[in-house]
């Protein structure tokens, strides 16, 4: 019955949140919902002693990422800098590659840490221009956005700066540059592929007929008064540039035998580096753009608390589902799952973390709380196993940032709700072109990365 339980209140989870319904208070429902199938399991005891210390541990470790993120996205989109990268890209390649261009400039702006909202707001006027010129159905458009911000600079490019590569990082004592080629590889399989489905596709509406149609509103694109090309693209590289100094130089040669205090956790350096290397980044990225755009913002100060504020809805909903996740996973029955979940590998931890975060991450519609949930459960277990078998942690670190972006973008995802309204699109003319590029084809990348690694280690 317990199984049960957490059956029903999975489906619950998941069913619930596609009917809108916020995860702050689903969560904490759904968790005690499956307690309600364990006898042997208290509900308000598990709630204040188990899913509110899941939550606020999580927010402790992730709340910095986050926020500075945030920030950093937001002052990159109020001082003109992501318009300007986006329209720079687009204009490159022209109205003859659409859709290529709209894919590269949501691959810059969110590799280069611009939030996927953001970028989905400054993309779509730029993306209707071009597909109006070159009279593609505007159908396409919430596909050509998602294979450039939710797939490979999501989780795949070594280095982004993004929360589904940043999570792995504690748990397997890595940086956001693990398994670098790899990495790359399975970069080119969700962005080759999702570039020729989505233009062969565009391309037989064509032949078929289908055209650009114009919607009711006015559509028009900020041109005025954007910054340089140069001065756009400087924070973006600033940030990749310090990321990679401090992860891989810079904190590495300074001396921190103070992590061993208890003050400290007791700690060694390999567990806070990657997060400490990105939160330097971001921070010195944040001072570039006000130093660069400083004159160019009405309010800096009110830029900047925005940035901060956009931050706490996605802390606190991610948040919750690891507050969920954890509750599932002290549940007696769970361990009959876990199991179940390992034997699915044998004796290959790769293979039984792909199955786990994928299927977490699906049904909670969320590549980073899914990731969460499935580490915070089995990642100890993972990195034991790895360590008996010889697997690297980078390579751990690489296989579950990967699998976390591939079922998560199920219909019920807040990101693809988002992005249809955002252009105007609903599921039945678009979902199908999102599920192929942001599911099928992440699906296969991590396939090839956990054959790859099981067969040559991490690279």
């Amino acid at each position: 019955m317990g199984v049960v339980g957490i059956i029903l209140s999975l489906s619950g989870l998941m069913y619930f949140a596609y009917r809108g319904m916020n995860v702050l208070i689903l969560a904490p429902l759904m968790a005690l919902l499956a307690c309600l199938f364990h006898a042997d399991t208290p509900m308000l005891a598990t709630l204040t002693q188990v899913y509110m210390p899941a939550v606020g541990g999580y927010i402790i470790k992730y709340l910095p990422l986050f926020m500075l993120g945030s920030i950093f996205g937001k002052l990159m989109s109020e001082s003109g800098s992501a318009d300007k990268i986006a329209q720079f890209v687009s204009g490159k390649l022209g109205p003859r590659h659409a859709i290529l261009a709209v894919i590269s400039s949501c691959a810059v702006l969110t590799y280069g840490g611009v939030s996927l909202f953001v970028v989905a707001f400054c993309m779509e006027p730029l993306a209707v221009s071009l597909f109006r010129e070159a009279k593609l159905p505007r159908r396409f458009i919430p596909g050509a956005i998602a294979v450039g911000a939710f797939t490979f600079t999501m989780t795949a490019l070594p280095g982004t700066p993004s929360i589904q590569n940043a999570i792995p990082m504690p748990f397997f004592g890595t940086d956001t540059f693990a398994a670098p080629i790899l990495g790359l590889i399975a970069s080119l399989i969700m962005g080759g592929f999702g570039t020729w489905w989505m233009i062969s596709r565009s391309q037989k509406a064509v032949n078929k007929g289908e055209t650009f149609v114009e919607k009711e509103k006015h559509e028009f694109i900020k041109q005025d008064n954007l910054p340089s090309v140069l001065t756009s693209f400087a924070p973006l590289l600033i940030v990749f540039i310090f990321n990679y100094a401090f992860s891989r130089h810079i904190f590495p040669a300074m001396n921190h035998d103070y992590l061993a205090e208890k003050l400290y956790g007791e700690i060694t350096l390999d567990k806070v580096i990657g997060t400490w290397a990105l939160v330097a980044a971001l921070v010195i990225g944040i001072l570039a753009i006000f130093t660069l755009h400083f004159k160019r913002f009405a309010s800096p100060l009110q830029a900047l608390n925005k940035g901060t504020l956009d931050c706490m809805l996605p802390v606190f909903n991610t948040a919750s589902e690891v507050g969920y996740g954890n509750t599932i996973a002290v549940l007696s029955s769970f361990a009959l799952i876990k199991s179940g979940v390992l034997s699915l590998s044998g004796s290959n931890p790769l293979v039984s973390e792909a199955i786990a975060v994928n299927v977490l991450a699906g049904i909670t519609g969320s590549a980073s709380g899914g990731l969460s949930i499935a580490l915070g459960a089995l990642g100890k277990t993972y990195l034991e196993l790895a360590q008996t078998a010889g697997i690297s942690p980078e390579l751990l670190h690489r296989v579950g940032s990967i699998a976390s972006g591939g079922f998560d973008t199920l219909p019920h995802n807040g990101a693809v709700i988002t992005l249809l309204a955002i252009c105007g699109m609903d599921h039945k003319r678009s979902y199908f072109d999102i599920f192929m590029v942001a599911v099928v084809f992440p699906f296969a990348a991590t396939i090839a990365v956990v054959g790859l690694g099981t067969m040559f280690g991490s690279f």
